[in-house]
């Protein structure tokens, strides 16, 4: 326990939460919105993914590998835990190493969830629900973290003082329509565009990896971001997130505009995010279908 923490002592209604944190600051930002309502936070940190933070932010802090499912579901059950958050990305890339049975080291129900649930495909949809059906077995439940801090999803608008300019705005509508079929093959959420032709699409290496090819191959820089939910979103896990990162990521790269679909974006340190962008000149605009396919015409 750590009592340290200020936010320990909670009210006559508080609860206590599960937290699966992987990667980035996202866990981060539920563990703080979670115990501001008053909940208690157990967190199960995935071995090196996991933010150090966490340990001093949580009523409760351990680490264990992703791989190992059987132990996270017995620590939960330890601690009275039925209704868990999943938060942060997974880095995929670890199923594809050579020595990928030693540095994940599964466990039993890892191979039973694998080999039941998750052998027809790979995809992020296949694996995330195949994680969550294990974990259902012993009444364990998934809940969006969505619930709990809602305020993190972006609102529909312009976000910096620099906006897109027509032809930009062709390049979002363009992008969009890629995106979104992205999405529906459950492919990535990501796709790069420059002059309407597509310079690179978002899979297994994530959005700031794709975001630095595309700046290798657009070398004059000047391209355009779009990043959106899938049309099947499940808002319980990988929502599209954006943050600091990817604003540095996109200067770096050469990126001039980051259109974002509204509502269902995650956006972290909104003030310090728009800040930056403003800072390098990246346009952020954070729109819905609709608008994407009308705001050329205007």
């Amino acid at each position: 326990m750590n009592s340290s923490n200020p936010q320990s002592i909670r009210g006559p209604f508080s609860r206590r939460i599960g937290l699966i944190a992987c990667a980035g600051r996202f866990p981060i930002a539920f563990a703080r919105a979670a115990q501001n309502q008053g909940h208690s936070v157990f967190c199960l940190g995935a071995y090196g993914m996991a933010d150090p933070e966490l340990r001093d932010i949580c009523d409760d802090f351990v680490v264990q590998p992703l791989a190992k499912l059987g132990r996270a579901i017995r620590t939960f059950k330890r601690a009275n835990i039925d209704r868990v958050i999943m938060a942060g990305k997974i880095e995929k890339t670890m199923l594809f190493h050579p020595l990928r049975m030693l540095k994940m080291m599964p466990d039993f129900r890892a191979l039973h969830m694998w080999y039941c649930y998750a052998k027809e495909n790979k995809s992020d949809d296949t694996i995330l629900l195949a994680v969550i059906r294990e974990f259902e077995r012993d009444g364990i439940h998934f809940d969006s973290a969505l619930d709990y801090c809602p305020e993190l999803l972006v609102n529909h608008g312009f976000l910096t003082r620099r906006k897109p300019n027509r032809s930009q705005w062709k390049d979002i509508k363009f992008g969009w329509e890629m995106a979104k079929e992205m999405g529906r093959l459950d492919v990535g959420q990501t796709v790069i565009v420059n002059e309407t032709a597509v310079i690179a699409v978002e899979a297994i290496e994530g959005t700031d990896a794709a975001i630095r090819r595309a700046g290798t191959l657009c070398r004059r820089g000047g391209f355009t971001v779009v990043k959106v939910a899938k049309p099947q979103q499940d808002m319980r896990f990988d929502v599209p997130t954006i943050g600091l990162q990817t604003i540095q990521t996109m200067s770096e790269a050469g990126g001039r505009v980051l259109a974002i679909e509204s509502d269902k974006t995650i956006l972290l340190d909104r003030d310090e995010v728009i800040a930056l962008a403003d800072k390098f000149g990246v346009a952020i605009v954070s729109l819905n279908a609709e608008e994407s396919q009308l705001r050329i015409a205007s």
